[in-house]
């Protein structure tokens, strides 16, 4: 049985969860109607309510540290729900890999503080939290968390990751790759334990499975496009776009070059050299795409990374570029 103490640990803990994934604030109570339960139910768990996202929840928190199936958990929920006019929560403060998959497959709601928290039920709300559009349009990527996938695309798995080592890596706060996190292990896409001090990513699954799943979540690093006549001072543009893939492939390259610029260096660059867009293309002028993170951070021999790439132009309607893509993206070293 949980103690007290450690009972009233992992209510906190699932408040600081819900305040840091979805940037709201819950205020768990006890619930005073259990006695209607079984008593079988009323050994095996505490209960309490809660509204999330102005949903009646009740949270069914395990008493021991025994876990259950999945499959007896999906009826004893079944059975709670007799005497609860609202949606039940799963709440426990660890819970096996394997059986995760399998209360996803049984459909239970369920919260693990700090790694993982699956809520159906609450689907089209949660992604309004991550600014979903209620139309059905994919969730998209925040700019943190696609660097942060682009990068274990580009370098492999590992054995886990830690904001505090990627913050160099990638130039970001440590806060902001934490929410990144909670981003990826919300959708199901890493797995996030905390061992001491340190919270750490993790991927069960390898480099061309992460993408095919999560590229429906990411989305065009392309911010805007302009144009601008050739600059004769040293600058931080890397090669990208047509001019990228034509690098690539067989493709020919375009009339005026593409570069990719990062928000940050185009400001800068404007602060040292007195930059004058173009209304449109002109003979021998360069297109320069803006980009909502640093193209330097994967680019290679000055040219941008194939998975950005790849976003940059999934949707020109060349049929040629298309088709350079795919190419492309097969001869990718897996």
């Amino acid at each position: 049985m949980l103690p007290g103490m450690e009972m009233e640990k992992l209510l906190r803990n699932f408040e600081h969860h819900l305040r840091e994934t979805l940037g709201i604030t819950v205020a768990p109570e006890k619930w005073e109607n259990a006695g209607k339960l079984p008593f079988f139910l009323r050994d095996l768990y505490d209960f309490f309510q809660v509204s999330v996202l102005d949903t009646s929840c009740l949270l069914m928190i395990v008493r021991n540290e025994e876990e259950q199936t999945p499959a007896n958990i999906r009826k004893q929920m079944l059975q709670v729900r007799e005497k609860w006019d609202g949606e039940v929560i799963y709440l426990r403060s660890s819970i096996s890999a394997y059986n995760r998959k399998r209360l996803i497959e049984q459909k239970v709601p369920f919260v693990v503080p700090g790694n993982q928290m699956y809520l159906p039920m609450l689907g089209i709300d949660l992604r309004e939290h991550f600014r979903q559009i209620r139309t059905g349009v994919p969730i998209k990527f925040s700019p943190s968390t696609q660097a942060l996938v682009l990068h274990v695309l580009l370098h492999g798995a590992g054995s886990g990751y830690t904001p505090s080592r990627l913050a160099s890596r990638l130039g970001y706060a440590g806060m902001t790759l934490t929410r990144a996190f909670d981003e990826l292990a919300l959708l199901g896409l890493g797995e996030v334990v905390t061992e001491g001090r340190e919270r750490i990513l993790r991927f069960s699954e390898d480099k061309r499975k992460l993408w095919e799943r999560s590229r429906e979540f990411m989305r065009s690093p392309v911010t805007r496009r302009t144009y601008i006549r050739p600059v004769e001072r040293q600058w931080p543009g890397v090669t990208s776009g047509l001019s990228a893939l034509a690098h690539c492939t067989m493709l020919a390259p375009p009339a005026n070059p593409v570069y990719a610029l990062g928000m940050n260096d185009w400001k800068s660059m404007n602060l040292l050299t007195a930059i004058v867009e173009l209304p449109g293309p002109e003979p021998q002028s360069y297109e320069i795409e803006l980009w909502n993170y640093s193209p330097l951070l994967f680019q290679e021999d000055d040219v941008v990374d194939r998975f950005s790439l790849y976003l940059s132009l999934q949707d020109n309607a060349d049929e040629r570029v298309q088709s350079a893509l795919e190419k492309m993206m097969e001869d990718a070293l897996w």
